[in-house]
């Protein structure tokens, strides 16, 4: 199996667990502390498979920094996730947040120079007609 579509099909299941669980804790506790809960195990998690894995512990400032604003991005996500599933519906929230992928394939275009194909411009509007097509 291509390595690729494995770790997509885990990433996957693991939003979609994620999800479900963030929602269930935000009816328990503030959506924030949910968020911040969530972040600290991921933080102590993967530091402990940093630890433990081959992985080599060399960085660079531009490493930083760019880890940094992802994880900036990550986290205002995150957040923004509980606080929206608390207030408002679980399928509108997640439907809009994993349509992610039309603003990576934009950025993709607009600042990293790949091509605007037809079948960028096609998936993202069968993504734009799937959010409308879920929410009814």
């Amino acid at each position: 199996m291509n390595p690729g579509i494995l770790y997509g099909v885990i990433t996957m299941f693991a939003w979609g667990i994620w999800i479900v669980l963030g929602d269930a804790a935000s009816d328990s506790i503030d959506p924030e502390m949910a968020a911040f809960i969530t972040y600290f195990v991921a933080t102590i998690v993967a530091g402990i498979y940093v630890l433990v894995s081959d992985v080599s512990l060399a960085v660079t400032e531009r490493g930083v920094v760019l880890s940094s604003l992802a994880g900036l991005g990550a986290v205002t996500g995150v957040v923004a996730t509980y606080i929206g599933v608390s207030v408002g519906s679980t399928a509108l929230v997640t439907t809009l947040g994993g349509m992610y992928f039309v603003i990576t394939a934009v950025i993709s275009v607009l600042v990293l120079g790949e091509p605007l194909s037809v079948n960028k411009i096609a998936g993202i509007c069968l993504a734009l007609a799937a959010i409308v097509v879920i929410n009814q």
